[in-house]
Formats: structure tokens, C-alpha cells, sequence
């Protein structure tokens, strides 16, 4: 049965490249490859499920595939078949088919058409590698792609300032969640001594072993998985997230925001839970966090005035009770919840556009006043606050602007004195400093030689945060992310044992996507004159193939699965030492804001309404 698992990822593989192949006019072809690859893959779904459930259901695991072996690490990718991929593989692959198919006629003869249909496979390529993880490696591979599908069908409409903006918004706040699998990966890897897989925690001696040697570090890993899981499923203090992601077209606001995406967080705790089922404290967490953010988030979707607010909302209460009745144990109760919130969410946004003008016909024509609620047996005092607060979405926006990348650029607008010239002196200067450091190491005395790599790591920190706050000067924000890789790389590599090759496969696809970037950007310059990062330039209407070009060098630079630079990341993680708590903080800042700089490139660029006033001009989002 378990080979039966590869057909689940190659179809939707097989698909997404197909579609890329199609031609923008072929309308009938591009749905018909989404709606038959998404189709076959439902109709095996069910065959397969059917056939394990008669068969014992017993769990399935499968190594697929070593991408780096050395004597010490194992970077594998492994797949995994249980209840839980169960459930989300038959909801997934349901809602999946129903969506490509209403897309097929509510997208009909849109500019983005084909855009849509290559960005939905794209999803389901990461989505259904994520359900059938076996690590939290395979997950991260899935996790990434899911982001990076999410941002570019929220900036859908790519024509228009709103949903751009949101786009870079949500992608922001999945970098947060990003950092948490990172630092999780990083803490298990030296905790077990082995890429750990989901299958060995369900062993309960194992778990109980690894609490018995240290169990900090499991709360420690336990808490940045939960930070993952609350962030992707838009639990508080970053619920805002959800209605910004509505700006995409309906049926993908339905199907990721809706449905399975956004059940993502669910799912990790779902799989996670051996590994903090045992403590009480990670548990007492995530039932205050669930139920905070279930109370506040019924009262902002009260008072929306939007429909596709008010369901992100109230799809995100429910998320948080999920969340409740996973740390009490409940696992086949929030499997069911999970189904009924997905199926449920779907089908209100999916007819949400015929409801709203339903509604409005019936309040010209059968208004009456609400009757009395709840709240009106309040103080008028608490009822008053409470409406004003949840007008405001509690001030979560505002907040994390505010505490999170305010503060940021703050930090990265204090170097406004390195332009390009004195960008390139410095940055030759201290690393040939830093590498005769690297050569000599041995004669360099301890103390200082744990605070060494900090400073290097901490300089390639201030470098991307430039480069994030930088409006004026492309090629430097482009160069500052190259310079931030391979201070990392410098970091890392005073660490004994640092194998050199390791080094040498991160930097390769840093050096690969680097180049190929900054040669676009001339190329870009030759054609257009001044570019900066100042405003919103739209330029994908005129230059597509250089725009999907750097959209390639972008991902290539962040790190994208499986690019070099990912598996090199993963590599250089493994020479983090557990005691080095400042350095792997650093490094992750730093991965986590070099993707927020790359993606604010690619979007001032290339989307956004266009610049030049003789091309046609989108109405303003709502």
C-alpha cells in the first residue's frame, strides 16, 4: 500500500507543470487539467481510503528520498498515512475539485486566468505534501510552498494597490510562523540527534526518555510549534491576517482562507501532539490561546460589515476552539469539527457574492429592526467599549505594526549612511577580516570565540534590515540579501566540524539566484530608466517573462523547496550548537526578513497599478 502514497504527490506535481505548459488563451484546457488532475486525485482518495479502512488501517510510513546524507545528518524526505491525513486528504481533494470547477465559469475570460489555475495546483502540490509529511522537514518543504501560493493569489488582482499591499501583509506574518518551524527543526535535530520522524513519536518510551534527559527543551520546541500553528491559523495576536487575505478572488478566499489553509495549524498540532501531550503547561497555553481568540473573534465578526470579514472571523472562533479541544485530548471530535468548519466556510463564501445582493433587495424592500440581543443586558459602558474595540479589530493591526516592524525599520533606518560604494568597501573589508578569523581560529581564546560568531551573524542581520527599509536604491536592497547569506555562512563556519562542502551547496544557490536577480534588475533599469522601491511600479504588464524570472530568483535567494539554498540552510542549521541560543536567533531574523525584503522587491517592481498613465487603471478596492 505505502507505494500507492507516491501517486498522491506526483499527480498534483504532474499537474501544476502541465499547466504551466498551457497557453493563456486555452481556457477550456487549463480547467480541464485542474479539474481532472484535482478529480482523479479526489476519486483515488476515496478508493484509497475505502481500501485502508478495510485493510486494518494501519499506519503507513515511507522514506522517499535522501537529498543530503553525511556522517552525522540525514536531510530525507518521508511520507506518512493515518487518520489524520485521512481527513484532510478526503476534505482537501473534495473542496479542492468543487473549487476548480466553480472557478472554471466565475473566472471566465479574466486577464489572469491561466495565473489562477497554475497558483491553485501550486497550492495543492503544497498542501498535499504537508498532510503526507512524515518530518517536520517534509512539512516545512509543503509549508513554504502554501505561502508563497497564498501571496501571489491574494495579489491576484495585481492591478490594484489593496490587494498587493495585503499580499505583503499575510506573507509577513507567515515569515513569523516560519521562525517557529525553523527554530523547531533546529531544537529537535539536536534534542533526538536525528531528523526525527512523526512515526517514532507516537512511540511513547521515546518521548518519555527524551522528557526524562531534558525536558526544557521539549516545552522549547513544543512552543515554537505552537507559535507555527497559531500564526498559520490566524490565532490571536495575529488573527488580523485572514480578512486582509480576502482580497483574492472568492473561490481562493474559499479554499485557503475558507478551508485548508488556514486549518494548517490544526493539523501540525494534531501531528505534534505526542510530543506535548504529557505537558501541562503547553496544554493550559493553547486552551487560553484558543479561547481568547474564539471569544474576541465572535465579537469583531459581529460587527463586520463585510461578508467576507465577517466569515473569516467567525471561521477563525471556531479554529480556536479546535485548538481547545485538541489540548483536552479530543482529537477525533476536532477531526469532525474540522470537516464540518471546512465544508461549512467553503459553501458560505462560494455563494457570499449571490447573498449579498439578495440581502440588499430584501432590506429595501422588508427591512425591520433587530431585535433585542445579549449585549443589550450589558452596562451600556462594557457594551460600548466592546463595539468600539471590535470596529477597530482590537487593535491587532495597529499593534503589530506598531510593536513588530516599526521597531524594525527604525533599527535599518539608522544606517541610511551606506549607499552602494560604502555597502561594498565595508562588506569586503570585514569579511576578509572574518575569514582570516575562520583560518586562524585555533589560536583565538574561548571566551571570545563564542562571541565571534554572534557579531558576524548580528552584522548580516542590520544588512537585510536595510535592505527591508531601503526605497530608493534597487540594486543595493538586492545586493545588502546576498551580503546577509553569506555573513550567515561566515557565522556558522566558526564552529568546529563545519564541513566546508555544506558551505559550499548553501552559497551555490545564493550566488545562482543572486546573480541571475541582479542581472535582471539591469536589465529592467536599461528598459525602464529610474526604478526604485518607492511605490508600486506594476510592470509584470509590460515585461511578464522578466517579471516570472524574478519572481524564480527571488525564491531561489529565500530559500525556496528544494532549492540549494534551502537544503543548504538546513545543512548550516545542523552546525548550530543547542548552547549557541543568540546565534540561531540571529540567523533566523535574518532568513525570516531576507524573505520579507525579496518578496517587498518583487512586489514594488512588478505589481501594483502601473506606473505609466497610458495604460488602463483598475477601480479601487473596496
Amino acid at each position: 500500500m505505502t507505494s500507492l502514497l507516491h501517486f498522491f504527490i506526483l499527480l498534483p506535481a504532474l499537474g501544476f507543470i502541465l499547466s504551466l505548459l498551457v497557453s493563456n488563451k486555452n481556457e477550456k484546457l487549463l480547467s480541464g487539467i485542474a479539474f481532472s488532475t484535482v478529480g482523479i486525485h479526489f476519486a483515488g482518495a476515496i478508493a484509497f481510503i475505502v481500501y485502508w479502512l478495510l485493510n486494518e488501517h494501519q499506519t503507513l510510513t515511507i522514506k522517499y528520498i535522501t537529498l543530503y546524507s553525511a556522517k552525522h545528518y540525514a536531510f530525507f524526505i518521508n511520507f506518512y498515512f493515518d487518520e489524520i491525513t485521512a481527513v484532510y486528504l478526503f476534505v482537501g481533494s473534495f473542496l479542492t475539485y468543487l473549487v476548480t470547477v466553480y472557478s472554471k465559469y466565475y473566472l471566465h475570460r479574466e486577464a489572469g486566468y491561466k495565473r489562477f489555475y497554475n497558483t491553485i495546483l501550486l497550492f495543492y502540490v503544497g498542501y498535499t505534501i504537508a498532510i503526507f509529511s512524515g518530518n517536520l522537514e517534509t512539512l516545512f518543504i509543503g509549508w513554504e510552498i502554501l505561502g508563497i501560493s497564498s501571496f501571489l493569489l491574494i495579489a491576484f488582482y495585481r492591478d490594484r494597490y489593496l490587494p498587493v499591499k495585503n499580499a505583503i501583509k499575510v506573507f509577513s506574518i507567515y515569515r513569523i510562523g516560519d521562525v517557529g518551524l525553523i527554530l523547531a527543526m533546529w531544537a529537535a535535530h539536536h534534542f533526538f540527534h536525528t531528523n526525527i520522524t512523526f512515526n517514532e513519536l507516537t512511540s511513547n518510551v521515546l518521548v518519555q526518555t527524551m522528557l526524562a534527559k531534558s525536558n526544557y527543551v521539549v516545552v522549547f520546541i513544543s512552543l515554537m510549534i505552537l507559535l507555527a500553528a497559531i500564526v498559520k491559523s490566524a490565532q490571536l495576536p495575529f488573527s488580523s491576517w485572514l480578512p486582509r487575505a480576502m482580497e483574492g478572488p472568492t473561490p481562493s478566499s474559499a479554499i485557503f482562507y475558507g478551508s485548508l489553509s488556514v486549518h494548517l495549524g490544526v493539523f501540525l498540532l494534531l501531528r505534534t501532539f505526542p510530543l506535548w501531550e504529557h505537558q501541562t503547561v503547553v496544554r493550559i497555553i493553547i486552551v487560553v490561546i484558543g479561547l481568547s481568540t474564539s471569544i474576541v473573534t465572535t465579537l469583531i465578526a459581529r460587527v463586520q460589515s463585510s461578508v467576507k470579514s465577517q466569515i473569516a472571523y467567525a471561521s477563525i472562533a471556531q479554529i480556536g476552539i479546535l485548538f481547545i479541544e485538541i489540548a483536552l485530548g479530543f482529537h477525533t471530535l476536532a477531526l469532525v469539527h474540522f470537516a464540518g468548519n471546512a465544508f461549512l466556510r467553503t459553501y458560505q463564501l462560494l455563494v457570499s457574492p449571490s447573498a449579498v445582493s439578495y440581502l440588499i433587495k430584501e432590506q429595501f424592500y422588508n427591512f425591520v429592526p433587530r431585535a433585542l440581543t445579549i449585549e443589550d443586558s450589558w452596562p451600556k459602558r462594557i457594551e460600548y467599549s466592546l463595539y468600539i474595540l471590535s470596529i477597530k479589530e482590537w487593535n491587532l493591526d495597529t499593534n503589530m505594526y506598531r510593536y513588530l516592524w516599526s521597531p524594525l525599520k527604525k533599527i535599518a533606518n539608522t544606517l541610511h549612511f551606506l549607499t552602494l560604494k560604502r555597502t561594498i568597501y565595508l562588506f569586503v573589508i570585514m569579511y576578509t577580516v572574518g575569514i582570516l578569523l575562520v583560518y586562524n581560529v585555533s589560536s583565538i581564546p574561548t571566551p571570545l570565540l563564542n562571541f565571534i560568531p554572534n557579531v558576524f551573524a548580528f552584522i548580516g542581520l542590520l544588512l537585510v534590515l536595510k535592505s527591508f527599509a531601503e526605497r530608493w536604491n534597487v540594486n543595493l536592497s538586492w545586493l545588502l540579501i546576498i551580503m546577509n547569506h553569506f555573513f550567515i555562512a561566515l557565522a556558522i563556519s566558526f564552529n568546529e566540524q563545519c564541513n566546508l562542502q555544506h558551505i559550499f551547496i548553501y552559497l551555490s544557490g545564493v550566488v545562482v539566484a543572486g546573480t541571475l536577480g541582479y542581472v535582471l534588475l539591469t536589465k529592467l533599469k536599461k528598459a525602464e530608466n529610474n526604478i526604485d522601491l518607492n511605490q508600486f511600479y506594476g510592470y509584470s504588464y509590460e515585461h511578464p517573462k522578466l517579471a516570472f524570472l524574478f519572481l524564480l530568483a527571488c525564491l531561489g535567494l529565500a530559500g525556496f523547496p528544494i532549492t540549494p539554498t534551502f537544503v543548504g540552510e538546513d545543512l548550516l542549521y545542523s552546525h548550530i550548537h543547542p548552547n549557541q541560543f543568540m546565534l540561531v536567533l540571529f540567523v533566523s531574523l535574518s532568513i525570516v526578513v531576507d524573505g520579507l525584503a525579496l518578496i517587498r522587491i518583487y512586489a514594488r517592481l512588478f505589481l501594483g497599478t502601473h506606473v505609466k498613465t497610458t495604460h488602463e487603471r483598475a477601480y479601487k478596492s473596496s
